[in-house]
């Protein structure tokens, strides 16, 4: 079965657009056809007999009303009414014209019928005498209830009217008059009405599928051309396609290169300014302790308030820059996994400010690359530096997960936002060159509610 259909579905590809349309669009009009047909038929159809009804009914009642007596007062009609009535159906256009006539009560109860074994039978009230009693005329043509077998051996048509009878005064209805009235001639109208309507709607439906069929032969020829041009140039981009993607590879390839080796730098910056500047800033602290500017006294108390000064402002030399060198140091971190870097950095930042970070994981993060490893590192770590400069540390969080076969690590906070192009000038400017450089996304997005930062790596790229 599933070889018919592929074998279908390639017969189908392989025609022309034009020869699609005459086909699909052909058997899709038609079925607008159809649809548009019958519900514009049954519009017709039901208005027309609503409206004969309703005309017929108003004969009707203009004829009968006279003749009936206050029928709240009279639950039965007497003789002489029901004589008149016998005269009146029975006799000149209106007797030929109505086949059967009943009158019935609200209960259910024939108060008068052509047939008189039926007067003063109880029955139960049908959809129609419902909606009669509630003030509307119904009609329905060539439709016989089981009990109507007189009417439907008949052999002409017939319309079957529902008319309610209203007391003057009031307009409540008290009475349903239920007739056949012969509708040979009205049948035959109704029919060429119909056909009427099918036959327009079948001309305009024919003349927009030949309209549109000359409109997609002229397109599918012009297609059909532009397609041999297409499949040459496409020819032609697949070698320029497949260069350069070789050379992605190998820019990505030598980006990840730079990224640790400029790692490799700043660990030596960091490690340069610890063993150098921070050891020689501390021995002078040192000496500031000999009795040459403190033992003796001979300075006096100015001199003595001036070696506190410039010990206070070493020290404070000293602190910043082995602060500078904690932030340029990279830990160890080729070798950890990728949940692992991330608690490391959390760890860290926490320690560091004395803040606390909401970290949200999930069991296990696919494994990543070195340089990946590093761009994930520091993005976490300027991302938390940015949140506790800028966003003063409130509701620090730091998430990752998968999303769309992408890795994504999110770093928000509830500060009140910054300028992006003022403080990405700083730090995030680089690390968006760093992410952007292994191919992968870095996103900010930052207003009065606070800042989310967002990276997304290629796993696919990293294996």
């Amino acid at each position: 079965m599933n070889r018919i259909l592929q074998d279908l579905a390639r017969r189908w590809s392989e025609l022309s657009l034009a020869l699609q349309f005459l086909v699909a669009g052909g058997f899709g009009l038609l079925a607008v056809m159809l649809v548009v047909g019958s519900w514009v038929t049954s519009q017709i159809r039901d208005g027309v007999i609503r409206n004969s009804a309703a005309t017929t009914a108003l004969y009707v009642d203009s004829v009968i009303a006279p003749l009936l007596p206050d029928l709240r007062k009279n639950e039965e009609l007497s003789e002489s009414v029901k004589q008149a009535l016998d005269e009146t159906l029975g006799q000149g256009a209106l007797g030929k014209r109505l086949v059967s006539f009943k009158l019935w009560r609200r209960d259910g109860t024939v108060l008068y019928a052509k047939e008189a074994d039926l007067i003063g039978r109880r029955f139960g009230l049908t959809a129609n005498l419902r909606s009669a009693f509630q003030g509307n005329v119904t009609a329905q043509l060539d439709t016989f209830d089981e009990d109507e077998d007189k009417e439907r051996a008949i052999g002409e048509p017939l319309l079957e009217i529902y008319n309610p009878v209203r007391e003057p005064w009031s307009g409540e209805v008290v009475a349903v008059t239920e007739f056949f009235e012969v509708a040979t001639d009205f049948k035959a109208t109704l029919a060429s009405a119909l056909l009427s309507s099918w036959l327009v709607v079948a001309g305009t439906t024919l003349a927009a599928f030949l309209l549109l069929s000359g409109l997609v032969l002229r397109a599918s020829r012009t297609i059909d051309d532009q397609r041999g041009a297409l499949r040459r140039q496409v020819s032609e981009l697949q070698g320029l396609v497949t260069q350069n993607s070789a050379l992605r590879q190998r820019v990505q390839r030598a980006s990840r290169r730079a990224t640790a080796l400029n790692e490799r730098y700043l660990r030596r910056i960091g490690a340069d300014l610890h063993d150098g500047p921070a050891q020689l800033v501390a021995l002078a602290a040192l000496r500031m302790d000999s009795p040459v500017f403190s033992g003796d006294g001979q300075w006096g108390e100015s001199r003595t308030t001036e070696v506190a000064m410039i010990r206070k402002t070493l020290e404070d030399a000293m602190r910043e820059i082995r602060g500078i060198c904690t932030g340029l140091v990279l830990p160890q971190i080729e070798a950890a996994a990728a949940t692992d870097i991330l608690r490391l950095a959390v760890d860290e930042h926490e320690r560091r400010t004395g803040t606390s970070v909401a970290l949200t994981l999930p069991k296990q993060l696919p494994e990543t690359g070195p340089s990946e490893k590093i761009s994930i590192y520091r993005f976490v770590q300027e991302g938390l530096n940015n949140a506790y400069r800028h966003g003063r540390a409130k509701d620090q969080a730091v998430r990752a997960g998968m999303k769309n076969g992408r890795l994504f690590v999110e770093v928000s906070d509830g500060g009140p936002g910054f300028d992006p192009a003022r403080v990405e000038g700083l730090g995030l400017a680089g690390l968006r060159e760093r992410v952007e450089s292994i191919g992968g996304q870095f996103e900010t997005v930052t207003g009065a509610q606070g800042t989310r930062l967002v990276i997304r790596l290629s796993v696919e790229e990293q294996a």
